[in-house]
């Protein structure tokens, strides 16, 4: 078994659709170098990990050459932990299955882990953040979309086939008027607890009442949930309607979620959490007025810690360690 303390770094990488960010980081969760490329300049993959590779060097030869790095992670759309690949990302470049971790542990020599956001942030979490000593406990991701990474036995389920943990697909209006979602179906968590879904919740309050608001000298197509913060900070009402509305959604949701795992907690990431208060108040009245009896008191509803700007990467990195 090798020694990890002579190899005491590892890279994370965040493969986002436009930009692909590598973090060199510690075993303290610090990150010792960092660099950037574009993801949607080389159209073909090979290209790409030569790319990422140059773009390397100066941040491995920073600490000391690679025989100081004991393995790399990757968080990316679609990314599947079993296989290493990612399979048909609809935000990335290349379509169809791109063997991630087989190229690049071929260019770099060290071994290399992938998996989708979400799972890499409840790992970033597990390891570097607020869930620190957790066995238990599942991430919400409130971005564009809503994501989440389950962690049961100190462990990130990924079930039987690498995609496990779908929670933002989860129907919670099965009504014909349940909003379409990108997946094909009506409903889901997603489209009501994201920042998109809080967009179109400011766009129905409006439209729904006569109430005077600062949210109605904004285009309405082009309206986002940090205006709505903004607008609750200098106590607008339909402002505070809209988290009020989006905070109940998404505790009850999570009362849900918690009779299938009995979490030790709940930890939100994301845009959205800049909300504070605005949202996480009505989310905990909601999740204690919904929560199974017998699991009154047990489950901690936590905000992440960690750097909006580093957790990806920091969340990617924690793979490499395992």
């Amino acid at each position: 078994m090798e020694n990890t303390v002579e190899k005491p770094y590892v890279i994370g990488l965040d493969m986002g659709g436009t930009n692909s960010v590598f973090g060199i980081v510690d075993q303290r969760g610090t990150i010792k170098a960092q660099t950037v490329i574009s993801t949607t300049a080389y159209p073909d993959f090979k290209d790409y990990v030569k790319a990422s590779v140059e773009a390397l060097k100066p941040c491995i030869d920073l600490v000391g050459g690679i025989q100081n790095i004991r393995g790399m992670g990757v968080g990316a759309p679609n990314a599947n932990f079993y296989t290493g690949n990612i399979e048909n990302a609809a935000n990335l470049v290349w379509q169809g299955c791109v063997e991630v971790a087989a190229s690049f542990e071929e260019a770099l020599g060290i071994p290399v882990r992938v998996t989708n956001d979400a799972n890499a942030a409840a790992v970033g979490e597990m390891t570097y953040g607020v869930a620190r000593g957790m066995k238990h406990f599942i991430m919400i991701t409130l971005g564009t979309g809503v994501g989440s990474g389950i962690v049961i036995d100190g462990k990130v389920v990924y079930g039987s086939d690498g995609f496990a943990g779908e929670l933002g697909h989860f129907v919670i209006d099965h009504t014909p008027a349940g909003r379409p979602c990108g997946c094909g179906r009506k409903g889901c968590l997603e489209c009501y607890c994201s920042a998109t879904g809080v967009a179109r919740t400011i766009r129905e309050v409006l439209a729904n009442s006569n109430e005077p608001s600062l949210l109605r000298d904004i285009d309405p197509e082009k309206v986002t949930s940090y205006d709505a913060f903004v607008a609750a900070e200098k106590g607008d009402k339909l402002a505070l309607e809209v988290f009020d509305r989006t905070g109940r959604l998404l505790g009850t949701a999570c009362a849900d979620f918690t009779t299938f795992s009995t979490p030790e907690a709940f930890v939100f990431f994301g845009g959205l959490t800049k909300a504070g208060e605005y949202l996480m108040k009505p989310l905990r009245e909601a999740f204690e007025q919904n929560i199974l009896r017998n699991f009154k008191g047990q489950t901690k509803l936590l905000v992440s810690a960690l750097n909006g700007s580093e957790a990806a990467v920091l969340g990617a990195s924690a793979l490499g360690w395992e």
